[in-house]
């Protein structure tokens, strides 16, 4: 018989984290589908330019990836122009704290 971790037979070994995580995963799609089965109502969304007639879940959806490709994106300006002051202020450190460039 093949022998798992510490010694154990592999038939003997439980693993609580990995069916704890397969009921949590089933657990958040059993919500998923029913939140979508409950937001099939049609609505009507209205844009600068027109207006359009749909189910709610995929206005939700579409809320859902908007503000998420808008945050992803924010997120990297955020962490270019941080990266970008920093350069900056490593530059200028040594005139900041009296240090000449030859004694760095």
């Amino acid at each position: 018989m093949p022998f798992g971790r510490r010694g154990k037979e592999v038939s003997e070994t439980w693993q609580p984290r990995l069916w704890l995580l397969l009921i949590a995963l089933l657990l958040v799609g059993g919500y998923l589908f029913a939140f979508a089965v409950k937001n099939d109502d049609e609505v009507n969304v209205d844009f600068v330019v027109g207006s359009e007639r749909t189910s709610l879940i995929w206005t939700i959806l579409l809320s859902l990836v908007l503000g998420l490709v808008v945050g992803v994106l924010l997120s990297q300006l955020y962490r270019r122009r941080g990266r970008h002051d920093r350069r900056q202020a490593g530059d200028t450190l040594g005139d900041r704290v009296g240090v000449d460039e030859a004694e760095r």
